[in-house]
């Protein structure tokens, strides 16, 4: 399909095609939960939201961003799986067995391996673990607050802070379900060599031996990931991932009554995403999405996706599609070819489902002067106007 796109005089240039579809999500299924996100892994198709952006505590969901600072550390070779970390008074007096809350039950002063404290952290949800891992790599856990803000910044997490590594009562934290999926696909996709971590069973420290506190992986449905997590301010919460007939799904929820409400609501939407959805081909590898004119240009310029565009659409219910294509406008030349100049976002009722880049198919030059001139005069005749 094509999407013919005329320039105007406007900071951004939005146009819109409507294609036959089904319907929005709220007409086809209901949660428990206060804030829902569920994403296709491949295509980034959104698949359910509901209060998607809304600000909530992390509680021990914010080990997730805890072990992507880890992952990218070793990633990038400042540490090693067998580095070793001391166990402070601090960590083991606030994080250990007399702190009341999740715990490794590290030894006060012994030193362990960061491929034990990786597993502690993600199997046990270890709070002695985190403190270990922050006081390790920056000296305090305030420190290491602000790498994991920052990386969330990096990786344009744009709703979420740190005010410690384990995720207990700060003034400072905060998350999202967006950046949660977003963080837990991110994870996936840099670290494959460490995500097997997600779904090991249980790990033994100390003699003392838990098994994972992710009440998904037992119900042999496909899922393999990641971390639960607890406030009294925003209930219980999950963010999972579902690994089943060709696909993948990422799912966070939060604001549940209880741990069993969780598991069901959780287990009942990605099952859901896993029936209820079919791949479609938006456009194919090289097709034109759309044409936008340039200012003093040799002829308008089209745009293509830098890959096939596929979304995953709900089979049942027929409704609209909408797709929008975003531009820049005045695009003044010359345009290199590849060169990024906008966005298609396709719209499942009033959700955005999909966003994808557009790129310069072809270059384009200056015209000659008299062209420049007429775009010049119609510029100001449509400002006027």
């Amino acid at each position: 399909m094509r999407l013919n796109v005329d320039g105007v005089l406007a900071a951004l240039f939005a146009t819109f095609i409507v294609l036959t579809a089904p319907s929005a999500w709220a007409q086809l299924f209901e949660t428990r939960a206060q804030q829902a996100y569920l994403v296709e892994a491949d295509t980034g198709s959104v698949l359910f939201a509901l209060n998607e952006n809304e600000k909530v505590p992390p509680a021990s969901l914010a080990k997730l961003m805890t072990m992507e600072v880890v992952f990218n550390a070793i990633k990038s070779g400042r540490l090693t799986l067998d580095d070793e970390f001391a166990v402070s008074e601090n960590a083991w007096r606030n994080g250990g067995a007399m702190s009341g809350g999740s715990t490794m039950f590290a030894e006060l002063k012994s030193s362990i391996a960061l491929r034990d404290l990786i597993q502690g952290v993600i199997v046990q949800s270890a709070n002695d673990g985190c403190i270990i891992i922050a006081e390790g790599m920056a000296g305090s856990e305030e420190n290491f607050a602000k790498l994991m803000t920052e990386r969330a910044a990096a990786l344009g997490l744009q709703n979420t802070t740190f005010g410690n590594s384990t995720g207990l009562p700060h003034p400072d934290s905060a998350v999202t379900m967006r950046d949660l999926v977003l963080l837990s696909r991110h994870i996936y996709q840099t670290y494959p060599e460490f995500y097997h971590y997600y779904s090991q069973e249980d790990f033994t420290w100390n003699k003392i031996t838990q098994r994972n506190r992710n009440p998904l992986l037992k119900l042999d449905i496909g899922v393999d990931g990641l971390k639960t997590g607890y406030t009294e301010a925003s209930g219980y919460a999950i963010v999972s991932s579902i690994n089943r007939e060709g696909r993948r799904l990422f799912l966070a929820m939060s604001g549940l009554e209880s741990q069993d409400a969780r598991r069901e609501e959780a287990r009942k939407m990605l099952e859901w995403g896993i029936r209820a959805f079919e791949r479609k081909t938006l456009f194919d590898d090289d097709e034109i999405v759309a044409f936008a004119d340039t200012y003093g240009g040799v002829g308008p310029v089209s745009l293509k996706a830098a890959r096939k565009v596929d979304i995953f659409l709900p089979i049942s219910n027929p409704d609209r599609l909408k797709a929008r294509v975003h531009y820049k406008w005045p695009i003044r030349p010359p345009v290199e070819e590849g060169e990024e100049l906008g966005r298609l976002e396709v719209f499942i009722g009033e959700t955005l489902s999909l966003e994808e880049p557009l790129f310069a198919a072809q270059p384009v030059k200056k015209g000659p002067i008299h062209t420049q001139a007429l775009d010049a005069l119609l510029e100001l005749v449509q400002f006027w106007n």
